[in-house]
């Protein structure tokens, strides 16, 4: 009996200090696993002159990125207008959508003279946030209204109907091109009220949560599991101890 005892001591010491790495491990990976996702301004590379579309949430095919990049360059061209589109998954702690694009736009832009004819749409796609700014000879050509009704409701309304990011650039796309090039606004989208019982699609954040969850606990099971199976191969290793 006291043999036996002694067996289950030592095999829940062993048990016990295999554990604990494994622990450190996960709580390690809880903590950073989160920050690592997020963009920051330091993040997103430098503008260079063929750079129409920044896509870091990755939403964007890569045909319709080059259907927005060859309208932003045509527009740039006719009217030395220039839009540029960034999209971001997370945005760091503290940031808003607001606070984000205006800092991209003073690193990409740091003078009021190469802010003047430019304009800058971004979204966290998580939130499905939005945000626009445009420079001072922009405004001339599009105001500030017409340029948060892009943000606000082209960009939206697409996402509000399951997450169209890609239908929702090309629609702000045609908009700010036709503004901006003296043409007549085509307004907003027109939203059609539907009725919905229930929600068949996911939010981000929910999501996000219910994958940070599923490897958390399939990394405490395998913690668990890892231990004890390398415990009974210890065991059954060992030289018989009345041989």
């Amino acid at each position: 009996m006291k043999q036996l005892l002694n067996q289950v001591f030592n095999w829940k010491k062993r048990i016990h200090w295999l554990f604990l790495p494994l622990m450190s491990v996960i709580l390690a990976s809880s903590l950073f696993m989160a920050p690592a996702l997020a963009t920051g301004v330091y993040q997103i590379p430098a503008l260079t002159p063929d750079t129409w579309v920044v896509d870091e949430a990755d939403v964007i095919s890569r045909v319709n990125e080059g259907k927005l990049s060859s309208a932003f360059e045509e527009l740039a061209k006719q009217t030395g207008n220039e839009v540029r589109i960034v999209t971001v998954r997370r945005l760091d702690y503290g940031e808003t959508p607001e606070s984000f694009t205006k800092a991209l736009f003073e690193k990409w832009f740091p003078t009021k003279e190469a802010q003047a004819n430019q304009t800058l749409l971004m979204i966290n796609t998580v939130t499905n946030g939005t945000a626009i700014i445009t420079g001072e000879r922009v405004k001339s050509a599009m105001s500030d209204e017409i340029a948060q009704s892009v943000a606000n409701e082209t960009v939206a309304v697409p996402l509000r109907d399951g997450d169209k990011y890609n239908q929702a650039f090309l629609d702000a796309s045609d908009r700010l091109v036709a503004v901006l090039s003296g043409q007549p606004d085509p307004g907003a989208p027109q939203v059609v009220d539907t009725v919905q019982v229930e929600s068949t699609f996911k939010k981000g954040e929910k999501t996000d949560t219910s994958n940070a969850t599923a490897w958390v606990v399939g990394l405490l099971i395998a913690a668990t599991i890892i231990p004890m199976a390398t415990y009974y191969i210890y065991q059954i290793n060992q030289p018989s101890s009345n041989g």
